[in-house]
């Protein structure tokens, strides 16, 4: 499955969440709700996904963790607040260049129109 039929079934998953749970709840319970909705459609999802950083010949122990990745191939970074700002979508452009994967989707539940709060991101590689 291509990066772009993933991208696909992700925002219709995230659409049939927005629309049963609404606006307005914790991100963790967002990213548990997608992950369901996503391996009921069949999507292989790991949660929480640990990043290393390499600066040199050392791994930095920084922590970062990805929200979701799907079929080895998609990220999806979860928020839930009031406006999406700049660092949001830096953080998930840094992501997919630290991961090496090529496509993102950042997606804000705080809403009224989810549909206007998802934003896929593209890593040139």
């Amino acid at each position: 499955m291509t990066e772009n039929e993933l991208s696909f079934i992700a925002r219709g998953a995230i659409f049939t969440v927005f629309k049963t749970l609404g606006p307005g709840l914790l991100e963790s319970v967002y990213e548990s709700a997608l992950t369901e909705e996503l391996i009921e459609r069949g999507i292989e999802v790991r949660r929480q996904v640990p990043i290393p950083v390499v600066y040199g010949e050392t791994t930095l122990d920084v922590g970062f963790r990805l929200d979701l990745l799907l079929e080895e191939k998609l990220i999806i970074e979860i928020k839930s607040v009031e406006t999406l700002t700049a660092v949001h979508h830096k953080l998930l452009i840094t992501y997919l260049r630290l991961s090496r994967k090529k496509i993102g989707l950042l997606v804000n539940f705080n809403t009224t129109d989810v549909s206007k709060t998802i934003f896929r991101k593209v890593n040139g590689l």
